[in-house]
């Protein structure tokens, strides 16, 4: 239970920022699959990593959104970057530890992660 106005106030902010993570225009974005397949191989922790690993770098430039299976089940779940004048890399088999390293190798650092890449496309 919500204690104090400075309490509620960051429980605005924070929420604020989450919406805006999901929503906003941004620079880089970030497509979690999250079909029947892609939460079934533990997309929902993967998103989760992915939001509390943006959250604690502040990076409010970044969108992250949700797409249902596109075909690659065997390799899921599934996480496209996209990044203004750069191929889209999708990367496959992610689980919560990479999706953390994606974030901050590639979102942050522009070095893909070679490794996990199941596919570019431009």
């Amino acid at each position: 239970m919500v204690k104090s106005l400075e309490e509620l106030a960051k429980i605005r902010e924070q929420a604020k920022k989450a919406l805006a993570a999901r929503e906003g225009e941004a620079e880089t974005k970030i497509v979690v699959g999250m079909g029947t397949c892609g939460i079934a191989a533990g997309a929902r922790e993967v998103m989760a990593a992915i939001l509390d690993e943006l959250a604690k770098r502040d990076l409010g430039t970044v969108t992250v959104t949700q797409t249902g299976c596109v075909g690659l089940c065997d390799k899921e779940p599934l996480v496209d970057v996209i990044k203004p004048g750069q191929p889209k890399v999708t990367y496959g088999r992610v689980d919560a530890e990479r999706a953390r390293r994606i974030v901050a190798q590639h979102v942050v650092n522009d070095q893909v992660v070679g490794e996990w890449v199941v596919g570019t496309s431009s």
